[in-house]
């Protein structure tokens, strides 16, 4: 098996100039690279009595339910406003131009419950942070947060204390301070 970091496809310029974007496609292709990766990212919390993986749409998604499968352990969604039919729990958080918010079923964790929370890339931080903060309000305990890509130039985990940090894939360097838009989640291309 090659190093999952075969499988991440750098695009400079993308989605504009003076933007190295780390595509994560070439390695959802390769089911024996997927299936690694989440095996890495379920690694740390195998013995954590994980109960529920929450994760934010879209990316998450993609990690989520299979490390939930993994873990033995259910899934939950976490969405944008418009998108969840039942009674709601909500949490605003602002970007870097403007707020945005987040949104989990009311009975999709119950006080108490253990939940890792899932995502495809940790930069910044912002939208790990207000999961956190959303899970905080439906009363979970978290074990961690676990992600395929942790951009640690970009300062996020500080955001994630005092919960405990695992990737699969670290990344250090210069290069990462581009990266930033990968996290804002702005309208655009996704990966």
């Amino acid at each position: 098996m090659k190093d999952l970091r075969s499988f991440i496809r750098d695009i400079p310029d993308y989605p504009r100039p003076g933007i190295l974007f780390r595509d994560i496609t070439p390695l959802l292709a390769d089911a024996e690279a997927l299936s690694r990766a989440i095996d890495v990212m379920a690694e740390p919390f195998l013995d954590a009595g994980v109960e529920v993986v929450a994760a934010a749409e879209a990316r998450g998604f993609i990690f989520g339910t299979p490390l939930a499968m993994r873990l033995g352990a259910g899934f939950v969604p976490i969405r944008k406003p418009g998108k969840l039919p039942f009674d709601l729990h909500s949490f605003a958080y602002e970007l870097e131009y403007g707020t945005d918010e987040l949104q989990i079923h009311v009975d999709g964790i119950k006080p108490g419950q253990k939940v890792l929370i899932v995502d495809d890339l940790l930069a910044t931080g912002g939208t790990i942070e207000a999961c956190l903060r959303l899970l905080e309000k439906c009363e979970a305990k978290i074990v961690g947060c676990s992600f395929l890509i942790h951009l640690e130039s970009l300062g996020g985990a500080a955001r994630m204390e005092p919960y405990d940090v695992h990737a699969a894939l670290r990344y250090e360097g210069d290069d990462e301070e581009d990266e930033l838009s990968i996290q804002n989640r702005q309208p655009g291309p996704s990966v």
